[in-house]
């Protein structure tokens, strides 16, 4: 039985690498999204996930045997996110149960397992670094702990296996994504080019001067599809990075050469991206016309909430692939070619100006 997957967040920085991974591995695969992109051997499914009888419709002809969870939906608070995005989860293993052909789920969340929510991102008291599975549940509503307790009851109900994919920060290119830090660093880097304004870090001295890790969407898709098709690692949560670490201190500076800057030097002041950017909007739709761009809305672009969040961090965040390790997943990527290569592909697409 040839495997069908169902990428659901299809056209998202992580959801659009697995479903090209999938594609390129001959899989059939189907790609759901509100607005789902147009790619050579992906079906596009288009639904909303917040409307169960639409879901169930869109997917009437689909029996996927392997399902890859990679979207969510940002709310105005945790329990909003809680409610909402449990509610797209079930829904969509609600829509596909039914079949009886599902073999495998795998869903993707993140540290915020290990940090807690934005509402109180990296506060109180938190497990020690390098973050590693076996570290419970913190004491505070959680998103990303309702999706997975949704996860598990349906697998109970419908006998799938599952795994969980807990990745750090994501770089990949996705347009109008919600958490984007390369493309969110890719523009600040070309304004500050076009503008002769200085290159600054937005983050934090601990971040600057500790040792930390990233994820690149295609690790994350080779790390999905991997526990997807190795029974040892069936039923199981895992952290996913790159495999290398760095300072930003360092990283930093090679942004900056890629893009022909200096790194402006860091005095220990954090400075904030979404205030730096704040009025941008204008200079952005200049630069479009200038050098002839594909998107002229910033926002469509850019999130340096998000961003100044993860480089605003008051602790050290290293992650522990162990795990994976002994259960012989090997992929390595390093973290500032991962950077590259999505500004390459910013520049190909005509998305950030070219030399």
């Amino acid at each position: 039985m040839k495997n069908q997957a169902l990428v659901v967040g299809a056209s998202g920085i992580i959801g659009s690498a697995v479903s090209h991974l999938l594609a390129e591995e001959h899989w059939a695969v189907a790609g759901l999204a509100r607005r789902p992109d147009v790619a050579a051997g992906i079906t596009p499914i288009s639904a909303d996930l917040l409307d169960p009888h639409q879901l169930k419709m869109a997917l009437a002809d689909i029996e996927p045997t392997h399902v890859f969870l990679t979207t969510w939906a940002r709310q105005s608070s945790e329990a909003e996110n809680i409610r909402v995005n449990a509610e797209m989860l079930r829904n969509v293993l609600d829509a596909v149960g039914r079949s009886g052909s599902v073999r495998h789920v795998a869903l993707s969340t993140g540290l915020k397992h290990y940090l807690g929510p934005f509402e109180a991102y990296g506060q109180g008291a938190l497990p020690q670094t390098p973050f590693r599975e076996e570290q419970g549940r913190l004491d505070v509503p959680n998103f990303y702990y309702a999706q997975e307790d949704e996860l598990f009851a349906a697998a109970k109900r419908d006998g799938f296996t599952w795994s969980v994919h807990r990745p750090h920060t994501v770089t990949g290119v996705a347009v109008g994504n919600a958490m984007n830090m390369a493309t969110t660093l890719a523009v600040y880097a070309s304004i500050c080019r076009f503008t002769g304004r200085p290159f600054r870090f937005p983050g934090s001295g601990v971040q600057w001067n500790s040792l930390t890790d990233m994820t690149d969407a295609g690790q994350l898709a080779r790390h999905m599809l991997w526990a997807a098709t190795t029974p040892a690692a069936a039923n199981e949560a895992f952290n996913v990075v790159n495999g290398d670490v760095f300072r930003w201190k360092w990283m930093w500076a090679r942004i900056a050469d890629w893009f022909g800057i200096a790194p402006a030097p860091f005095d220990g002041t954090p400075a904030p991206l979404e205030q730096q950017m704040a009025d941008d909007a204008d200079i952005w739709k200049d630069m479009s016309k200038q050098f002839h761009l594909a998107e002229p809305d910033i926002q469509r672009l850019i999130s340096p909430w998000h961003t100044d969040a993860d480089l605003g961090r008051p602790i050290e965040v290293v992650t522990d692939m162990s795990k994976s390790r002994k259960l012989g997943f090997l992929a390595y990527q390093p973290s500032d070619e991962a950077f590259f290569n999505v500004f390459e592909r910013l520049r190909s697409s005509n998305l950030i100006p070219r030399k």
